[in-house]
């Protein structure tokens, strides 16, 4: 069973580097990366296609960790199963303008930037900002909650190490960041699309909460030992954003959201700034 070592904070940075090269080599990681951004026709969401969820780790031996593997995302983020933890501290982003596209990617829709788009900070571990994409409806959830869209951000550090922070959204106002893109989100079809300079400051987050758990890619080849940063509060996207995202990817890939995975013994960490100490 894998815990953290709640009763030692100077351990947590060493524990996350431990599990993320416990299971794979950091080649293997890259590696696994990098063919996540590929062709997607070998696998579906339908089930019953053959190609489905249940059918991923047998379609190609290199993504039998998404049948075996024993930390797997996305997860069900249950009040019972978190841990409060003090010293994962405040979220360090340092995000900056730069160039990016957007690419219909066939099963999502993908923001990527080409240039130093800034970085994000874990345990003193900087990991470059690379790109955003779009599931619908959400693939993580809370207390069994599936939300309408869940927008992943995607860095790597100098390790090839990976890590994802996710945000959900339910019906309401426009999201502030897809309005900037939206109309290259509707007339991009499998090609690259210049956006010009893109601020990814423009992605709010809304809360200084969040939960950590190590897991996984949630499409093949479900590659483990993925840091994933949840954030708490539930934002707000309009039904016509969700609709454009939706019509936009290749048939097939309407609803993107992999079915929630086993737990497996990992603990979910909170941070709550007001339990803390802190402000919210």
């Amino acid at each position: 069973m894998l815990s953290f070592p709640i009763n030692n904070p100077n351990l947590i940075s060493v524990f996350f580097a431990s599990l993320l090269l416990s299971s794979h080599s950091l080649l293997i990681i890259c590696n696994a990366f990098e063919s996540e951004v590929d062709d997607e026709t070998p696998f579906t969401y339908l089930e019953g296609t053959g190609k489905g969820p249940k059918k991923w780790g047998q379609i190609d031996p290199k993504w039998k960790v998404c049948d075996k593997g024993d930390m797997q995302s996305p997860i069900d983020l249950l009040d019972q199963r978190v841990k409060v933890f003090p010293n994962l501290g405040k979220l360090k982003r340092e995000y900056k303008p730069a160039p990016a596209t957007v690419k219909n990617r066939g099963h999502d829709i993908t923001v990527a930037w080409k240039g130093d788009a800034g970085k994000f900070n874990i345990n003193g571990t900087d990991y470059k900002l690379l790109q955003c994409h779009w599931h619908s409806p959400s693939e993580h959830t809370f207390n069994g909650t599936r939300y309408h869209l869940e927008l992943h951000i995607v860095h790597l550090n100098s390790r090839g190490e990976i890590a994802v922070v996710g945000i959900t959204y339910k019906y309401g106002r426009p999201d502030p960041f897809l309005a900037k893109v939206m109309d290259h989100i509707s007339s991009v079809v499998d090609e690259e699309k210049d956006l010009g300079i893109v601020n990814p400051k423009d992605i709010k987050f809304g809360s200084r909460k969040y939960y950590r758990y190590i897991g996984s890619l949630t499409v093949p080849p479900c590659t483990e030992g993925v840091i994933w940063t949840i954030v708490k509060k539930v934002r707000t996207v309009s039904r016509e954003q969700v609709r454009a995202l939706r019509e936009a990817v290749h048939d097939g890939f309407e609803a993107n959201a992999r079915p929630i995975q086993q737990l497996d013994g990992r603990t979910i960490l909170l941070y709550n700034p007001r339990v803390n100490g802190g402000n919210t």
